[in-house]
């Protein structure tokens, strides 16, 4: 079962926790599919399933800030034995080249490296630990923290939802057309049927030639 089939058989208020928490988790630094699981639940709010994007954005965004906050308390007390423990524990997302890319973007970009890793798959997983690691200060970080989620929770949310209404709008249009051009091709067909009928129903009544010779 995909990520919004099962969204969709779980209540509007089940949903916003569910974004809130998974998006909250992956920002602790848990690598878990935060981004799909907004997207399918943005998409499933402009199909009319009672989900308030609104509402969905807001608990995106809570989400996102608390999460990467937790997650930098956590980098700042763990130190660099924390990275390791992670490294461990997923060898996949925390590996030491990993790392230090991560470590180079926080050097070169400081607070612009969370509000940009925001929007990054793998940065967003980093940040808020390797913030807290590096001993960011905190204002800086939280400053750069409101932002990223703010911006990347609620500017998904709202493009995913308008995008769906226009598919959907135009999706019935293309339904409307189609079904007219059915209609067309229907009574083309029998037309066309009927006047082939109708002319060899003409062929077999007229006489056959009576030959010269007889």
């Amino acid at each position: 079962m995909h990520v919004q089939e099962w969204l969709d058989t779980v209540p509007p208020v089940a949903v916003y926790a569910v974004v809130a928490l998974v998006i909250g988790v992956e920002s602790l630094g848990i690598p878990l599919p935060g981004e799909i699981v907004l997207v399918s639940a943005a998409l499933l709010s402009s199909q009319h399933s009672g989900i308030n994007p609104i509402i969905l954005g807001a608990c995106a965004s809570l989400g996102a800030v608390i999460g990467d906050s937790i997650g930098y308390a956590i980098g700042r007390k763990g130190g660099r034995p924390l990275l390791a423990w992670l490294a461990n524990k997923f060898p996949r997302h925390f590996s030491e080249g990993h790392v230090a890319t991560a470590e180079r973007s926080f050097e070169k970009w400081g607070m612009w490296a969370v509000f940009f890793g925001r929007f990054i798959a793998l940065l967003r997983i980093f940040a808020g630990p390797l913030a807290g690691v590096l001993h960011m200060p905190y204002w800086k970080f939280l400053t750069a923290n409101l932002l990223g989620g703010i911006i990347w929770a609620g500017g998904t949310t709202a493009v995913v939802y308008y995008v769906g209404i226009v598919a959907e709008d135009w999706l019935k249009r293309f339904s409307y057309f189609g079904l007219a051009a059915a209609v067309l091709v229907g009574l083309a067909s029998m037309l066309m049927v009927r006047r082939k009928a109708k002319k060899m129903s003409a062929d077999k009544k007229e006489p056959a030639p009576v030959n010269a010779g007889e």
